[in-house]
């Protein structure tokens, strides 16, 4: 079974590979994903509703039904139980596999398409998923310089791109294996992720990364009720937990912001594309520092987030933030030219009493003085700091830096502080440092057991970490490894000794034969 996924992820890494090869040097990488991660879309949805339509007639026994050849008029009859169940509206003749058919003969098919996208997003204004539909094809502009220089250019790279994505095997939805979609778009982050990696404000998390963190937050649990990232991207740490736990036991959904608006609509995107239903997620667009969106469905018992590091903000500039009750309890803001312990702030706040926040760090965050020393101690005092990880340095694309992870909580059991180096634990991959699964089991394994390993891990006493001037690097409470040769000094004299006594004996020896041969002479 693994074999035969293997092969339909790589057919399908091929087939993007070949799309790109086919627009290469007219269309830029980070905006030649937005046009097939849209198409994609486009696909996605129309197959997705069709199927869904389709079996329902099927079931009321009226086994020849199919949507796609259906009149416009007749399907209206549809539209308010549609929109009602799955969020939004497609005609039939405005279907992607009916568009596909048309594609290469239609003179205007910018017009076509840009009609479609703005009549599937309407479809949902006034109804419960309108804010998870609006602007979604904001970044999908079939009418841009990007895609050729005149109408007829841009036409012929749309429907190279509409066929590309129609020969995509993207799985049986029959049988609900749409995993396809989630790699195909994993795929395309990580082909541009490399040389572009915080291109158009994406932060783009490693899969082993998101991995280890969702393992740290989600514990043994097997149902969490809300899972949250504050600075969203384009949600691959969200549904890290539906690939981990199954989307059917995050109970109450997902829930993101993100500042840029590029990224915000592709995360929207990222979860339709990996089926989560619009009544399951809400991502908001804007500045979770200063206006979060999420007050109303605070608190989380899962947050994961790897935030932008040491970004500017408003800070004491901005009166009301030292009384927001976010940031209030530590009695001083996050320093201006550093956000990160804002992040961890609003992170902290949002926490439910049972659950657990993992937040990928700069690691400047934990040992400089000033405020952000008053914040760490806000944390340290009020024993929320569960773990701190240092984790190897190039571990992500953009960046050599050697990260943390803080690991939060407000139900632990001891005054203490877990500090686990686990710099060590990664393979080397062309440039860049990897975790593999044994990496990853053997973090978890010294986080779980939360005791003393010599040269890795520490538990140490939260009075301790304030001797320390509540200096919360792994180094300071960790000790390395020497790894120089041990040289006994005793044991270095005792062979000299004999070197030279063996010397002597053979100077002894010499001399002996040197006069035996002279009194022969």
């Amino acid at each position: 079974m693994n074999n035969k996924k293997e092969e339909e992820r790589n057919e399908l890494h091929r087939a993007i590979w070949n799309i790109a090869n086919d627009l290469r040097g007219s269309v830029d990488g980070w905006d030649f994903k937005q046009y097939v991660l849209g198409i994609m879309f486009y696909r996605y949805i129309s197959e997705n509703i069709t199927n869904y339509i389709n079996k329902v007639q099927h079931e009321a026994g009226m086994e020849n039904f199919d949507y796609t050849k259906l009149s416009d008029e007749e399907s209206l009859s549809a539209k308010d139980y549609l929109i009602q169940t799955k969020g939004f509206f497609i005609k039939p003749s405005e279907l992607f596999s009916n568009i596909k058919l048309k594609a290469a003969s239609d003179d205007n098919l910018n017009v076509t398409l840009d009609k479609i996208f703005n009549n599937i997003e309407s479809s949902a204004i006034g109804t419960a998923s309108e804010a998870d539909f609006k602007g979604l094809f904001d970044d999908l502009d079939v009418n841009s310089n990007k895609l050729g220089s005149t109408v007829a250019e841009r036409n012929k790279k749309l429907v190279k791109l509409i066929n590309g994505i129609a020969d995509m095997k993207l799985g049986n939805y029959q049988d609900n294996t749409i995993d396809a979609f989630g790699d195909a778009y994993e795929f395309l982050m990580s082909m541009y992720a490399s040389n572009a990696g915080k291109s158009g404000g994406e932060y783009f998390t490693p899969q082993e990364v998101s991995e280890l963190l969702t393992k740290i937050a989600l514990g043994d649990k097997k149902t969490v009720n809300k899972v949250y990232d504050p600075a969203c991207g384009s949600g691959s740490l969200l549904l890290k937990s539906a690939k981990i736990l199954g989307k059917e036991n995050v109970r109450n959904g997902f829930f993101g912001q993100e500042i840029n608006i590029t990224t915000y609509n592709l995360c929207r995107i990222n979860m339709f594309l990996h089926d989560i239903e619009f009544d399951k997620f809400d991502i908001a667009h804007g500045n979770t520092l200063t206006s979060p969106k999420h007050w109303n469905d605070e608190p989380f018992e899962v947050i994961i987030s790897n935030p932008p590091y040491s970004i500017q903000w408003e800070g004491d500039s901005n009166p009301l933030l030292i009384n927001d009750p976010r940031f209030s309890p530590a009695g001083v803001l996050a320093p201006k030219s550093k956000a990160d312990l804002a992040f961890i702030m609003h992170s902290l706040s949002w926490l439910a009493s049972n659950g657990t926040a993992a937040i990928v760090c700069f690691p400047g965050i934990m040992y400089r003085g000033g405020a952000e020393q008053k914040i760490r101690k806000y944390l340290v005092d009020n024993n929320f700091v569960d773990c701190i990880i240092q984790l190897p340095d190039n571990l992500f694309f953009g960046t050599s830096i050697a990260t943390c992870i803080m690991v939060l909580k407000k139900n632990k059991t001891d005054n203490s502080t877990l500090f686990i180096d686990a710099s060590k634990e990664c393979a080397k991959v062309t440039n860049n440092n990897k975790l593999k699964e044994e990496h990853i089991s053997n973090i978890l394994k010294y986080y779980t057991d939360r005791q003393d390993v010599e040269y890795i891990a520490k538990l140490v006493p939260n009075s301790k970490v304030a001797e320390e001037k509540y200096n919360l690097s792994v180094s300071t409470y960790v000790k390395q490894k020497d790894t120089r040769e041990v040289i006994d000094i005793t044991e270095l004299n005792k062979e000299i000794a004999e070197i030279v006594e063996h010397e002597a004996q053979l100077r002894a020896e010499i001399d002996k034969i040197i006069a035996e041969i002279e009194a022969g002479a």
